[in-house]
């Protein structure tokens, strides 16, 4: 049971670092989201379009 301590430590950290990403990568989409101009949003359609 010497190694539990370095696996614990190992996955937390493989775990924090993805989490960390995750949070940033989110965060960076939403604020070059706002940046795109309206005319440019396709993922933004009205409800009634089924154009494809």
């Amino acid at each position: 049971m010497t190694h539990v301590g370095y696996l614990i430590a190992g996955w937390g950290i493989t775990m924090g670092t993805l989490a960390f990403y995750a949070v940033r990568l989110v965060r960076r989409g939403r604020e070059l989201s706002g940046r795109v101009p309206d005319a440019h949003r396709r993922w933004l359609e009205d409800q009634g379009s089924d154009d494809a």
